[in-house]
């Protein structure tokens, strides 16, 4: 029997200066999958370099901690590491001689750069701190190429990786270098990954991490993600952080597919940190999940505990820390890298596994790192579609509400960096929000000629509606495709959206695809999402593609997609019908949603199948919320055990095979 579906709006909010891109006029359905990945046995090894004080050019101030902490992490991942800080020359090619010879029997080697590189006739060439040419041909001599450390890694007889955050501008330093790097091909099993595009200059950040390794240190704990999601991901944050001025690149010839971490899948970052502050009870937790999703699926639920206490939900009485709750509240610290989720851990567990640990981090967090005009003003006015795991999205009405101070840090911020359009962009939506709409126009304007992609998509709406400027349908089109080529996934889905209208022609039908899967492979999860609901209802690929469009859609955040995913396995549509692969999206949905998914399991007259009810009783009988009959009957106690999941009581090992 088909599941009952309800429509959702096209788009979510009324004001032309906030409206998102649009989303298709589909079911209201979904949920993710989440397979345990085999044991690790495979050898993993890595080479860190980070170069930051140089004897002769301009030293980095990210570099040497880029490196530090990717050495962490990838310990923590399983890799044997060599790490080598601020080295010159000859200790750099020791270095890779080592590697190389390790790598011969290794099954994943990475060799990680950071530091100054440059390119000469498509050549590029890793700079060492004893480095002081005096022209170009010297230069080249100095310096290492890069092919060095690629000829080292192809000893590897399984999969290569390079990730080069070494694309800084050099051109005062080194006369008649080109910006960037050059784009380099490879062989088989070789994946190469530049921190911005060939010839493109690359951000050193203003915090503890440079642009480009901050993010990926925030997207490689993910559980359960393959690298190329991963680099999906991370390319989103640096566009949504940089305004699309620097995009991350990389050439691949993967021959299968690889994990970080391939352990058990977990809840996205809303709903982790919405578990660890109730498992805590730890209001500083709980004014941090307001103050990053003011918005979010918990929020409510948050504010009530703020205002009501315990009271407010007597499922909470008997849950609290435990190991389960202590190793999720470190994963979260660990992928969001801010400093009160590492406080909290210390508070709960101060004897915990990881103390030590957290407390060398924040021992090395930078004093005030929220305090600078640039800071404030993202975190004022940044644009919630383009939220990170460190800056989140502002809605448009609680910036009306602070928009005094937003104006007033991002007038600082644009005279401070006025080579940033970045910076243009967030001023003009705090005057937009203000009111201020003639001042905000002109701002839009200026960071879209400069390549805001934001700005380019918050003009384009405003132009097509005539909401604060001179309606001009045909300039707001050129806009929004002017963005969609230069990577917007909000632009794509925008012009996307009429061409998939039923009524549309074949061809406009296909574009429409296309620019939906541009979307996509961009980090836009509604558009994923849309290409799931496509396939699945035999638009787009096959039916049997939609389960893995909906897995990801959910990993990106979008909550819906797992009930989507959890219909197709209960049905067994398009995929083999399995009610034990359906338990689990229906418990990631009920923990990731607005209790939505709660509801409808739970109420008289649900059609979920018997067997998939049975399983996910069995599930959460497992980790001791459910001690009742596995009877497949949506009683009180199943909403009990249900609430008692959705609210603090999350445990991955539940959804395990």
């Amino acid at each position: 029997m088909p599941l009952s579906k309800k429509p959702i709006p096209r788009w979510s909010v009324p004001s032309a200066f906030e409206r998102v891109a649009g989303i298709l006029i589909v079911w209201a359905v979904l949920a993710i999958t989440l397979f345990a990945g085999p044991a690790r046995a495979e050898q993993r090894i890595a080479l860190i370099i980070g170069n930051a004080a140089y004897s002769a050019i301009p030293s980095l101030d990210n570099s040497a901690n880029d490196a530090n902490d990717m050495a962490l992490t990838l310990t923590e991942l399983g890799f044997r590491v060599t790490l080598g800080i601020d080295r010159s020359r000859e200790e750099m090619l020791d270095l890779i001689a080592g590697f190389g010879a390790e790598a011969r029997t290794a099954d994943v080697a990475l060799f990680y750069y950071a530091g100054h590189a440059f390119q000469v006739s498509d050549s590029n060439y890793l700079i060492p701190t004893d480095f002081n040419p005096v022209n170009l041909e010297q230069a080249a001599a100095d310096s290492i190429m890069l092919d060095v450390a690629l000829n080292a890694l192809a000893e590897a007889p399984g999969l290569k990786i390079v990730m080069l955050d070494a694309c800084r501008d050099n051109r005062n330093q080194i006369p008649g270098v080109r910006d960037g790097l050059a784009r380099v091909g490879s062989a088989a099993d070789f994946l190469i990954v530049y921190a911005t595009q060939p010839g493109a200059v690359a951000s050193d950040g203003k915090g503890r991490n440079g642009t480009f390794t901050g993010a990926l240190l925030h997207h490689i704990r993910t559980p359960s993600q393959d690298i190329s999601e991963m680099m999906i991901a991370v390319r989103k944050e640096v566009i949504a952080q940089s305004g699309g001025l620097q995009i991350p690149w990389e050439s691949s010839s993967l021959t299968r597919r690889f994990f970080f971490d391939d352990g058990p899948p977990t809840a996205n970052s809303d709903t982790m940190l919405y578990q660890a502050a109730v498992r805590s009870w730890d209001k500083s937790l709980m004014n941090l999940y307001l103050q990053r999703y003011p918005e979010g699926v918990h929020a409510g639920d948050i504010l009530a505990m703020l205002t009501e206490g315990k009271t407010a939900n007597t499922q909470l009485r008997s849950i609290g820390p435990d190991e389960e709750s202590g190793e999720q509240l470190w994963q979260l610290a660990q992928r969001n890298r801010l400093r009160p989720l590492f406080e909290s851990y210390l508070n709960t567990y101060a004897s915990g596994p990881h103390a030590d640990e957290a407390r060398r981090i924040l021992a090395e967090m930078p004093p005030d790192a929220d305090q600078n005009p640039a800071r404030r003003c993202e975190l004022q006015a940044n644009h919630p579609r383009d939220g990170t795991e460190t800056t989140p999205g502002v809605p448009f009405e609680l910036l009306a509400r602070n928009s005094v101070a937003a104006i007033r840090d991002c007038e600082e911020a644009v005279r401070l960096n006025p080579g940033q359009a970045r910076y243009l962009a967030l001023l003009a939506r705090a005057y937009a929000a203000s009111g201020l709409r003639d001042k905000a126009v002109p701002l839009f304007e200026q960071a879209a000629d400069r390549g805001d992609l934001r700005a380019m998509v918050s003009l384009a709406l405003i132009v097509e509606t005539g909401d604060g400027a001179e309606k001009d349908p045909a300039k707001a089109q050129a806009l929004f495709e002017k963005a969609a080529a230069a990577g917007s996934p909000d632009a794509a889905i925008n012009v996307a959206i009429p061409l998939l209208d039923e009524n549309r022609s074949a061809a406009d039908h296909k574009r429409g695809i296309a620019l939906m899967q541009q979307a996509s492979q961009s980090g836009a999860a509604i558009a994923t999402f849309n290409l799931g609901l496509l396939a699945r209802d035999g638009k787009f690929g096959t039916p049997a593609d939609a389960r893995a469009l909906f897995e990801r859609a959910a990993r990106e955040g979008e909550p819906r997609a797992y009930r989507e995913a959890a219909y197709l396995l209960a049905e067994g549509h398009g995929v083999a019908k399995s009610g034990l692969e359906a338990s689990k999206y229906l418990l990631l949905g009920v923990a990731s949603d607005d209790g939505s998914l709660l509801q409808e399991l739970t109420a008289p007259g649900q059609s979920w199948p018997k067997d998939t009810l049975v399983e996910m009783q069995r599930r959460l009988g497992r980790v001791g919320l459910y001690s009742k009959g596995f009877d497949g009957l949506p009683g009180p106690a199943l909403k009990q055990a249900l609430e008692k999941w959705r609210n603090g009581g999350f445990n991955a090992s539940a959804l395990g095979s």
